[in-house]
């Protein structure tokens, strides 16, 4: 085991912070609005602005399915005609020489790079100044085709895609088809890649939310002439391993927060603890009457977790509680009651519950702080 500093800012005393994406500001992009955005929260006492995954996201504009894990999307330039400098492109290139060529080689073009490292630093800095941390999101596959894809077939497993399995949110499962990784080439090569992005996202964050964290433990994989997730198989992931790969390459505990939901065991239970990682408690799941041990009911939260009222794969609190069945409403009701709070307006109700969390940090999507309805949702998984 390695001696690890603490350096987890999410668990480092109580804090609280805003889910909103720079897409979703007024503009959607950096620049002035993003600068008003970090105003606000400072205004309002929080402590995070947690984004999605700030990679160039695909035709269905998901960042998910970034084309590249390294490169940041130039959509989000509040000036994308800035002049760049050579002296500005050679030291950018020496910074970044991991991935870099990679990217310019699938075409990406290197000066909106430039620009998004100028605008982002001069954020992080704007908002370091007023007590605000950016909370990011890694998501753990990339893009069919994409540069990394292209550029590293020899970490890639052929023949199968990734997904999830069927549940009761989706009875033919998820065809999500990003390709999925070969662990002992990986593992061969010291988890380089992983590593490498990583300390890009660290550059970028002050602390990083790892997406499908189950996925280290099993994996859904889907034969690629598959049509639906149903035929797919769990295969086993790495572990710990790349983690403290990671550790290794960076000196200690890493600033991450693991994203345990979905089809939990306690092998992914298990390896979340080991690594001393944060999980995720979802306010809307903890109203399940048949579940009193569930983690995610309020009196179950520990401490070593983040607490959101919902992600952005759920309907906004004001949404949800307009298609919660009478069973639900009665256990928030039970809740509402039991903090103290006042139900007058649920998605206000719901806020207080998550703010009233054990868990060290609590994160409220901006839908649920505006009151928004189903119509403000992010997104759907399983949809287009």
């Amino acid at each position: 085991m390695l001696a690890m500093r603490n350096r987890n800012p999410l668990l480092a005393g109580r804090s609280s912070g805003v889910l909103l994406h720079p897409t979703s500001l007024p503009s959607g992009r950096l620049g002035a609005d993003a600068r008003g955005f970090v105003d606000w929260l400072a205004a309002a006492g929080q402590r995070w602005w947690q984004v999605l995954p700030l990679g160039p996201p695909d035709e269905h504009d998901s960042p998910y399915k970034a084309r590249s894990a390294f490169a940041a999307d130039p959509g989000l330039l509040a000036e994308p005609e800035a002049p760049v400098s050579p002296a500005e492109r050679t030291a950018f290139r020496d910074r970044q020489s991991f991935w870099v060529a990679d990217w310019e080689a699938w075409g990406g073009d290197l000066d909106d790079q430039v620009r998004f490292a100028r605008e982002w630093a001069a954020l992080r800095a704007y908002a370091a100044e007023r007590g605000i941390r950016l909370l990011g999101d890694l998501p753990i596959y990339v893009a069919e085709g994409g540069s990394d894809h292209r550029a590293h077939p020899e970490i890639f497993r052929r023949g199968f895609v990734a997904g999830a399995p069927p549940d009761e949110y989706a009875r033919n499962g998820q065809h999500w088809g990003n390709p999925i990784y070969d662990w002992p080439a990986l593992q061969r090569r010291g988890y380089r890649w992983w590593v490498e992005r990583l300390r890009r996202n660290l550059e970028l964050c002050d602390a990083v939310r790892i997406d499908h964290f189950r996925g280290f433990v099993a994996y859904w994989a889907i034969p690629e002439r598959a049509r639906t997730a149903r035929t797919g198989v769990w295969m086993r992931g790495p572990g710990a391993a790349p983690f403290r790969a990671m550790q290794a390459a960076m000196g200690g505990e890493l600033p991450l927060v693991a994203e345990d939901l979905g089809v939990i065991t306690p092998p992914v239970r298990r390896l979340r603890d080991a690594l001393g990682l944060p999980g995720m408690v979802i306010m809307q799941f903890g109203f399940d009457a048949g579940d009193p041990h569930g983690p995610h009911r309020l009196e179950n939260h520990v401490e070593r977790s983040v607490a959101y009222t919902a992600t952005h794969d759920n309907p906004p609190a004001a949404g949800w509680w307009a298609s919660a069945d009478g069973g639900q409403r009665a256990e928030a009701q039970r809740a509402f009651a039991t903090a103290g709070v006042v139900e007058d307006e649920p998605h206000w109700a719901l806020i207080a519950l998550t703010l009233g969390s054990r868990a060290a940090t609590a994160i409220v999507q901006a839908q649920d702080v505006l009151g928004l309805g189903d119509e403000a949702r992010m997104n759907t998984p399983g949809v287009e």
